[in-house]
């Protein structure tokens, strides 16, 4: 073949080859399908700058352009929705106030059972109040004191008693209050007697003991049921203890034997246990007591 013979390539062929060039197929179908295919092959071309651009950028994607977030191609987009959180936390408010009131319940009700185990684990009363040094129990060494005759256990007027003060025996149809009741003047003796019979602890002082003395007593009757307190002249201590067949008396206030003297016989040492101790006489008086009519009872 001579020099001037070159072979030139038809139209089909080129446009064949620019279509293989670009990934396509070529087109069967003749040179409209060619003129197509090399529209198609400049569009790739096209993109595939685009594509290049796109992946020059830091962060961009493949074929990704300028274009808004959440917006199509040529088109307007919607904004994208804000999702609604939900609060689904525990309410520890509730959970705390209740935990808390049920804590203390249950403190409250394990103190009382320690409370009874602890007194119970010391015995009987009457063997708890034998513990207590320099006690007296005259129900023991005296029973006849507490025999009452024809007349009964109640008698109006003055009576006379054994001890000062009287631990028991026949006395006044009305009883003193002794729902803690404090009396800052000597009260009748045979009214005090009849509140130690429903069981009240009678605490009696001096009157010239000191204030402090009277104000540390009275902190241990005040607002006590089935105690009372009152001034007795002429102990031959500075205080003195009653209750029904049980005296003990001490030097001072700050005495431990007071307390466990209280707690040992208040309510327990009595004849009529569930007696009460209010609707009594309520004030002080050193008066005989003989307006009382003879079938009071108490």
């Amino acid at each position: 073949m001579s020099t001037g013979d070159v072979r030139r390539p038809k139209v089909n062929e080129i446009s064949t080859k620019a279509v293989a060039a670009d990934g396509d197929k070529p087109d069967a179908t003749g040179p409209k399908s060619s003129k197509a295919g090399a529209s198609k092959s400049t569009s790739s071309a096209k993109s595939g700058g685009s594509a290049k651009s796109g992946a020059s950028r830091p962060g961009g994607k493949p074929g990704g352009g300028k274009g808004t977030p959440g917006r199509a191609s040529g088109g307007k987009g919607r904004k994208p929705v804000t999702p609604v959180k939900v609060n689904q936390g525990v309410n520890w408010g509730p959970i705390a106030m209740y935990g808390t009131a049920g804590l203390l319940a249950l403190l409250i009700v394990g103190f009382g059972a320690f409370v009874l185990i602890r007194e119970a684990s010391k015995g009987t009363w009457q063997e708890r109040a034998a513990a207590i040094p320099g006690i007296q129990n005259f129900l023991t060494s005296n029973p006849d004191w507490f025999q009452y005759g024809t007349e009964g256990n109640h008698k109006n007027g003055v009576l006379e008693y054994k001890t000062a003060p009287p631990v028991g025996g026949v006395h006044n149809p009305v009883w003193q209050n002794c729902n803690g009741d404090v009396y800052t003047s000597p009260i009748a003796k045979e009214q005090a007697t009849h509140s130690m019979e429903h069981g009240a602890v009678w605490v009696t002082y001096r009157p010239d003991l000191p204030q402090a003395e009277i104000d540390a007593l009275k902190s241990k009757v005040e607002g006590r049921t089935y105690t009372l307190m009152s001034p007795y002249p002429g102990l031959d201590k500075p205080i003195s203890l009653q209750a029904w067949g049980y005296q003990l008396k001490v030097d001072n206030a700050s005495d431990e034997r007071i307390d466990e003297f209280i707690s040992a016989l208040r309510q327990n040492a009595t004849v009529e246990e569930n007696a009460t101790c209010g609707n009594g006489i309520t004030d002080a008086t050193e008066k005989p007591l003989d307006l009382q009519p003879d079938n009071a009872t108490g």
